[in-house]
């Protein structure tokens, strides 16, 4: 405890030049103006403050105009995702104007020749068609049989090189999406993505409420058990139809609604995808083609 004896009185008068003084050896912090909520730097204190002084930074180079990092330019191209080709960039795989590429952020220029496997590669503008598939058309860009494929359908419909992501079978009817944009392709087929989809489904016979329950809880098929999300009975006019049903689920099995219901010892005479992804049928006719809006597009690469 300090005693009241030893406190030196100050001095009143105290001279200007010794209190510039005093008031140049404080440590001042930042000072506030109580008419103002903001902080001036006036007084700020000179002591050092350990840091080296940042000299003028030489600004960066812009990309020449139109350049385009490579592996989004693969990409464009519909050869896979930015992530893969970032993968058969680093292996070599990729050639720019003839000479092996490995640098990642490599940009291509306009006029620059991009090539792999031996194959040029040209970025496009990136697409995207809904179409109501009919049946009788098998899901593939080409086949050596010569049967009908989906891309009869869409002929005409752009000038770029489109593909279907996913797939349907020759009799399935309903939903499928086209595009020539790889990293959307792959990220909606990836099975970690569980992209759901909603069919309608025509039986030979009846639903039974226990098979319902079976298909909900799981059945164990020949590659795993599978469950779908939800089944109800389709409603008609205000009439319900047993042997048809409404079923959703997120699985990208091959056939899976078909061996779903074969498991349990029904035949499906019908399979309609009447949603896939947020996208429907509405307004689009058996056979027909749509391009996506803007906003439908946004929303598939939000998933």
């Amino acid at each position: 405890m300090i005693k009241k004896d030893n406190v030196k009185p100050q001095n009143k008068t105290r001279k200007t030049g010794d209190a510039q003084k005093t008031s140049e050896t404080r440590k001042p912090s930042f000072t506030r103006d109580s008419r103002d909520t903001s902080y001036s730097r006036k007084t700020r204190s000179t002591r050092p403050s350990g840091k080296k002084p940042v000299g003028p930074q030489k600004p960066k180079e812009p990309h020449p105009e139109g350049a385009m990092r490579l592996n989004k330019y693969i990409a464009h191209a519909g050869i896979c995702s930015r992530r893969e080709a970032d993968e058969l960039i680093a292996a070599g795989s990729v050639k720019v104007n003839g000479k092996v590429v490995t640098e990642m952020g490599y940009q291509v220029l306009p006029g620059d020749e991009v090539s792999y496997g031996g194959e040029k590669l040209r970025s496009e503008k990136l697409r995207y068609f809904l179409l109501n598939k009919p049946k009788g058309f098998i899901t593939t860009t080409d086949d050596p049989q010569e049967r009908r494929t989906v891309m009869m359908l869409m002929d005409g419909c752009c000038a770029e090189r489109i593909y279907p992501v996913g797939r349907l079978d020759r009799a399935t009817t309903g939903l499928l999406l086209f595009t020539n944009d790889g990293e959307l392709a792959k990220r909606l087929t990836h099975p970690s993505t569980q992209v759901y989809k909603i069919y309608q489904v025509e039986l030979n016979k009846p639903v039974t409420k226990e098979d319902m329950k079976k298909l909900l809880e799981g059945i164990e098929l020949e590659d795993g058990p599978m469950h779908v999300d939800d089944i109800q009975y389709a409603a008609n006019g205000g009439t319900i139809d047993k042997r048809v049903v409404g079923v959703e689920l997120h699985s990208g099995r091959n056939r899976i609604v078909r061996r779903l219901f074969e498991a349990l010892g029904y035949e499906v005479h019908k399979l309609d995808r009447v949603v896939f992804a947020g996208l429907t049928k509405k307004d689009l006719p058996r056979g027909r083609w749509r391009e996506l809006t803007d906003k439908e597009v946004g929303f598939l690469k939000m998933i």
